[in-house]
């Protein structure tokens, strides 16, 4: 039998498995997924946890109930990939051949990598949400909070979902008026972008919603060390920005399995092309979801859409034709605003996100780039999706892998050329 093999059981790993069982001929292929950690988390929902609105319980599967049957399921640690040799050593020594190779790995955020991020303030006055423990520990003390300088950070591009920390400091701040807090409450966003978000015409949305919320902004700041003993961030170029209660994204780096077979890049990204989502330099190894050097969000809608796009190229390569799918950078995410409301993103690699409507032209019922209430009641319901649609690879209706410019209101030059791959 030929092999087909998948590391990584998070959403694109999973998403991958499913839709991969259902189109290759089991007769002739074997389809089995490595992972070392036996709970699959909704990481969205890291986010909701410490302003009371998800529990635990509501983002906590077993992997190995969204395995389909007829796929073999590895749980252990993945060592090193030996493209050479067409194979993965796994830490107990085992060794498992492939003839194709799915990469998806993810990212991880590393707070060792910022001196001091680890220091006597770590778990007490410096939290993290990017992990289901941070997220618990982050709950933890918020429910002792009182009141004072609440500093949300994010350290340096690329992170997994990029907008979660301007949603976290929309939350914080409708979470603080609930609680009678918010006018005891500094809240200010330290970012190293020049602006609320990577794009312009997004940036300015976001930008204008913060300052009406009477949320600080700190621009361009280069973080190069915390200070325990001051409870200050301080940035290479010597700016300071004092904090009691530091909600931190550390920098994100890829796999270290990735890092320990030399396929990456200093982040531990795989360069990868970024229409056929073929690993450069390497036919036979695929890439997906947040194990990517692409210049698109980390996020589980790309991984969904990288997945339509990869499962077509993944026959095409098996049956030696040409990879007949293109991804186009394709991204869509909804930014919790606070008091049930939200702003639904559409972007790719051409074209930043724009006002409009969605998933229909005019119709929507969406909003693009502006608040609603069903924008807000759509990324609820998305949890919903990701248990029952996202990772059993079923189709989500009105929603394809590439972008529609039907219904978007598009400035004069804002639509960039193709990109080449």
């Amino acid at each position: 039998m030929k092999e087909l093999l998948i590391l990584g059981a998070g959403t694109a790993g999973t998403i991958m498995a499913n839709r991969m069982r259902r189109r290759l001929d089991p007769v002739q292929w074997r389809i089995r997924v490595v992972d070392e950690h036996p709970t699959h988390f909704y990481q969205p929902g890291f986010l909701f946890l410490p302003f009371g609105i998800y529990e635990p319980e509501d983002i906590i599967r077993p992997k190995r109930r969204f395995m389909p049957s007829g796929v073999e399921y590895v749980e252990a640690r993945a060592e090193r990939i030996e493209p050479e040799n067409n194979r993965v050593v796994l830490g107990d020594g085992r060794i498992l051949p492939y003839d194709v190779l799915i990469v998806a790995t993810g990212t991880h955020p590393v707070p060792g990598q910022v001196e001091g991020m680890l220091g006597d303030d770590w778990g007490r006055r410096v939290f993290e949400f990017y992990t289901f423990d941070g997220a618990r520990r982050l709950t933890e003390h918020l429910r002792q909070w009182r009141g004072g300088r609440l500093v949300v950070h994010v350290s340096e591009m690329p992170i997994k979902c990029p907008v979660a920390p301007l949603e976290f400091v929309f939350l914080a701040d409708w979470w603080l008026q609930t609680q009678g807090l918010r006018d005891r409450t500094e809240l200010v966003y330290v970012t190293p972008l020049s602006g609320a978000f990577t794009k312009p015409v997004a940036s300015r949305v976001l930008g204008d919603l913060l300052e009406r919320k009477r949320i600080q902004v700190v621009t361009d700041f280069a973080v190069a060390r915390v200070d325990n003993e001051r409870h200050r961030l301080v940035a290479w170029d010597d700016r300071e920005v004092p904090y009691d209660l530091l909600v931190t994204v550390p920098p994100n780096f890829g796999a270290e399995v990735i890092e320990r077979s030399g396929l990456g890049d200093e982040m531990n990204f795989v360069p990868t092309d970024r229409h056929t989502l073929q690993a450069r330099g390497h036919d036979n190894i695929f890439v997906l979801g947040d194990a990517t050097d692409l210049p698109t969000s980390k996020a589980g809608s790309v991984a969904h859409f990288e997945a339509e796009v990869l499962t077509e190229n993944l026959l095409a390569f098996t049956r030696h034709q040409p990879l007949p799918a293109r991804f186009d950078g394709h991204a869509n995410c909804f930014v919790e605003t606070g008091f049930h409301k939200a702003i639904l993103l559409d972007f790719n690699y051409n074209l930043e996100p724009v006002p409009g409507r969605f998933p229909l032209p005019y119709l929507g019922p969406l909003r693009l780039l502006g608040e609603s209430r069903l924008n807000h009641w759509g990324k609820m319901a998305f949890l919903w999706m990701y248990w029952h649609l996202l990772l059993p690879g079923r189709p989500i209706p009105f929603v394809h892998h590439q972008m529609s410019l039907a219904g978007k209101q598009i400035p004069a030059g804002a639509l960039k050329p193709e990109m080449a791959g």
